[in-house]
């Protein structure tokens, strides 16, 4: 048992625990700017997402050295090493620790995951709503609703007519 281990063990734990609870604050805070349709806060958000998915990078390098550790420690490879492996590392106490905080940080993980899954299907959402009422403002027909030169039945129209329209009219 070594104790500097268990010690950086459980401080990792901690602040890994510390960065998930700010990122699931961040995505509630994100879910509620998109159900309010408030652009500049979905933005701010996202912002402050990529900032802490930064932060969690650099926890990640630092959960690779712990397991590369134990790794060596144990006779495995870092990437079979498991809780329950780095729990025969330390104390029977510290080994409870972690195993709670563990615990508790994939419960974050699973909540932050969900969470970002809704507000990916409210953006979805937005967004089909804002292409509908783009293509309403400029006469386009709906893509769902009709191939294009094709009716609303799916006849070919007797006179097909161009819809073509320029945007910018270069001529002269």
């Amino acid at each position: 048992m070594n104790p500097m281990f268990e010690a950086e063990l459980l401080v990792h734990l901690d602040t890994q625990i510390g960065s998930a609870r700010k990122l699931l604050g961040l995505v509630l805070e994100q879910g509620k700017s998109i159900r309010n349709r408030d652009v500049d806060g979905v933005l701010s958000r996202l912002a402050d997402i990529q900032a802490e998915m930064g932060r969690r990078g650099q926890l990640e390098t630092e959960r690779v050295h712990l397991l590369r550790s134990a790794g060596a420690a144990l006779g495995m490879p870092p990437t079979d090493v498991t809780v329950e492996h780095l729990c025969h590392l330390v104390d029977p106490g510290a080994a409870e620790n972690a195993r709670h905080r563990s615990a508790e940080l994939r419960g974050l993980l699973a909540e932050i995951a969900r969470e970002h899954g809704i507000n990916r299907a409210l953006m979805r959402q937005e967004l089909a709503f804002l292409s509908h009422l783009t293509r309403l403002v400029g006469q386009e027909p709906e893509g769902a609703y009709a191939a294009p030169g094709t009716s609303k039945n799916g006849d070919k129209p007797a006179a097909a007519t161009s819809t073509s329209r320029r945007v910018l009219d270069l001529q002269a």
